[in-house]
């Protein structure tokens, strides 16, 4: 057990694997498992779920600088996305960063018509002019790269290119103002601590038309209790027009994690996590990089061995630091590398 940030991790040393699952304090783990205790004696009654949803969704909005007005529920980042790849017009230039995680790129790559570039992640804002949208992640999973915001923002602005962003591997550790872009896309289960299931889509005004909503259900009606039979179709105004019927239990608990990110110091959460990915490249001699996820050259099962749990990605061992992690996770991994 842990205590961080004002919570309990009922977590042991080592775990680092934030960046595939994230470990839930425990309020939002108690709240999923009260909720399932309601539901296996029948108390689950579908419309006690619409508060939690209401609740992630406005905790998702205050975590990247967004109204919650402007933002669908789905269930993962591939699923959201492909709102937006199948309101692209025939013939659409789509630009992506190199090594980019391919929720973010196969959405796009697997419409017809649509041709997807990639080009190196320092190239990306020089290179956005002559495309027709630009999708790239905030924070690499594969390294923890970050993305130049900035730049990108500058330049799609002039060209009048829209931005897809990626914030799955972002929100919940790095403070985030992203109201700018077109669209932002985040699953639940990484660093925003909540159960798999549970993913959202900020949608700009100026774009709400250019998506399509392929997976348009009685959840993206403009009033989800009067659009449950029956012709014609009757969208939501706004975008919960994308809305995914809610994976219940999963924002039961988004519910709780979201909220309590957000009313977190994020700069003080930045400092954190970035202060241990720093010591550990120091330790294994790399240079800093300032991200929370960091890859580096090592035998994964070797780290396991010594009760490190991390991740192989792209070649290389993946850790990531969260709320719950100190400088004894940093040693115990250079302990069994060096």
């Amino acid at each position: 057990m842990r205590l961080a940030f004002g919570a309990r991790f009922d977590v042991g040393a080592g775990y680092v694997n934030t960046p595939s699952i994230g470990v839930p304090p425990a309020q939002v783990a108690d709240a999923v498992a009260a909720a399932v205790d309601v539901w296996r004696r029948g108390g689950a009654v579908p419309a006690d779920f619409d508060e939690p949803i209401a609740t992630a969704r406005a905790g998702f909005g205050d975590l990247i600088g967004v109204p919650r007005d402007r933002v669908a529920i789905g269930a993962s980042v591939s699923q959201l996305l492909s709102v937006v790849a199948a309101g692209l017009p025939a013939g659409a230039r789509v630009l992506v960063a190199e090594g980019e995680y391919t929720s973010v790129t196969f959405p796009f790559a697997t419409v017809p018509g649509v041709t997807v570039t990639e080009v190196p992640p320092a190239e990306l804002a020089s290179t956005v002019d002559g495309h027709d949208l630009v999708a790239v992640s905030v924070v690499q999973s594969a390294d923890g790269a970050l993305a130049d915001l900035g730049a990108l923002r500058a330049a799609s602005e002039a060209a009048n290119v829209p931005v897809v962003l990626d914030a799955s591997q972002a929100a919940g550790w790095l403070p985030l103002r992203l109201d700018w872009a077109d669209w932002v896309v985040a699953a639940g289960y990484k660093w925003l601590l909540s159960p798999r299931g549970s993913a959202w889509l900020a949608v700009h005004p100026r774009v709400l038309e250019r998506g399509r909503p392929v997976s348009a259900g009685w959840y993206a009606g403009e009033d989800p209790w009067q659009s449950l039979y029956g012709l014609p179709v009757r969208l939501a105004a706004g975008a919960r027009r994308y809305d995914l019927s809610p994976v219940w239990l999963a924002h039961v608990g988004a519910a709780v994690a979201l909220p309590y990110l957000a009313s977190l110091d994020l700069e003080a959460v930045r400092a954190h996590c970035v202060r241990l990915g720093d010591a550990l490249l120091d330790g294994l001699g790399l240079p800093p990089r300032g991200s929370a996820i960091v890859s580096f050259d090592a035998d994964v099962a070797r780290l396991a061995a010594a009760g490190v749990v991390a991740s192989a990605r792209a070649g290389k061992v993946r850790a990531g630091f969260h709320l719950h992690n100190t400088l004894d996770d940093v040693a115990r991994i250079l302990r069994a590398v060096t």
